[in-house]
């Protein structure tokens, strides 16, 4: 060791918030392990390394006893003595000892490759404290590779992984494209963060309309729930407190331009925003637009409704293959039954 490595010590202190200590001691248990391994079999050996000049010296540990019966593990107490005046029998004596040469070749290689590992392990645990707890926050990315389904993404200081189910639908991914994306999972593996993508996320269209939406942004709008079938279909309830404020009409835009921008980065995919309600049976008439609902009727205990629309807006209501019912049951929460008119007269009759 020289100067040289103990002012790579101090920056990476001041840089990465490393401790000098904690990397010299990296260092000694390091210079031990490779001294023990190249030049000697025996436990009973420590190194000191000077903090101000970076000099180390080698000790063997001998212990204080009356008769030698392995002198490179023991030492008499006349000879201890010799050293200093105040040995006792079962001290400890350290004695230098001067290395070979090679040793002071392995020192330096030990304690840079000791400072990199730290500004690796350092870095890791920076870029990790940077996102965990951001799960659902929106990043701009530029696709890297696509590798067996999984399309990983430079996020600048890390890679980001979108994995098969949290992709889009059909959605085509080619190198070099910049992609919107949201973050579902961080992980602390062995080899630093672990970054998982989705475009597939509800979360994704409340942070695009968050970013599109400045009365979203700012609180005058409140976006209460999203149900999402990538690459088709979503549905999203708002509503506002200020009476000024059209929520459908500022999540809609100027010719529907900020509904637009979101279609748009989300491969066409169609949009329902509709009013959120207090009132369950007029939520739940809301969530199933565009059909219209004639009555809804709500069972609070068992949180299912009955929603009753004309006789010629029931395929309407459901949906093409039910998504239409579907998004409106993950919207609101609650179980609905759809019926026309016809067979409302018709359950009614037998009830009777």
């Amino acid at each position: 060791m020289n100067k040289d490595i103990l002012s790579a010590l101090s920056e990476l202190e001041k840089e990465k918030g490393i401790h000098q200590d904690v990397v010299l001691e990296a260092i000694r248990a390091a210079l031990e392990s490779g001294y023990k391994k190249n030049f000697s079999k025996s436990n009973n050996f420590s190194i000191d390394i000077d903090e101000k000049n970076g000099e180390y010296k080698l000790f063997a540990d001998k212990i204080v006893v009356e008769n030698v019966e392995n002198k490179n593990q023991e030492i008499t107490l006349p000879e201890a003595r010799d050293i200093n005046p105040n040995y006792e029998l079962g001290d400890i004596v350290k004695i230098e000892i001067k290395p070979k040469k090679d040793f002071g070749r392995i020192a330096a290689q030990t304690a840079r490759q000791v400072i990199l590992q730290k500004i690796r392990e350092a870095e890791r645990e920076s870029i990790y404290s940077e996102y965990y707890g951001r799960e659902s926050d929106i990043l701009t990315g530029v696709i890297q590779r696509v590798n067996k389904g999984n399309v990983y993404v430079d996020l600048g200081k890390i890679e980001g992984v979108l994995t098969q189910t949290e992709q889009i639908p059909n959605e085509i991914y080619n190198q070099g494209d910049r992609i919107k994306t949201v973050i579902v999972e961080v992980k602390n593996t062995g080899k630093g963060a672990s970054i998982v993508l989705s475009r597939s996320h509800p979360n994704l269209v409340k942070r695009l309309f968050e970013l599109e939406v400045p009365e979203i942004h700012d609180g005058t709008i409140e976006i209460h729930a999203i149900s999402r079938e990538a690459g088709s279909r979503t549905k999203i309830a708002v509503s506002t407190n200020d009476s000024n404020v059209d929520p459908v009409g500022s999540c809609v835009g100027n010719k529907g331009s900020r509904v637009k921008n979101i279609i748009d980065e989300i491969c066409q995919e169609k949009i329902d925003i509709i009013i959120f309600d207090k009132d369950p049976a007029k939520f739940i008439a809301n969530s199933l637009g565009p059909a219209k609902i004639l009555k809804v009727t709500v069972s609070e205990k068992e949180k299912s409704a009955v929603a009753v629309v004309p006789d010629n807006q029931l395929s309407l209501a459901i949906g093409k293959e039910g998504q239409n019912a579907r998004l409106a049951a993950k919207l609101t929460g609650w179980k609905i039954d759809i019926i026309s008119e016809l067979q409302e007269v018709q359950r009614n009759s037998e009830v009777e």
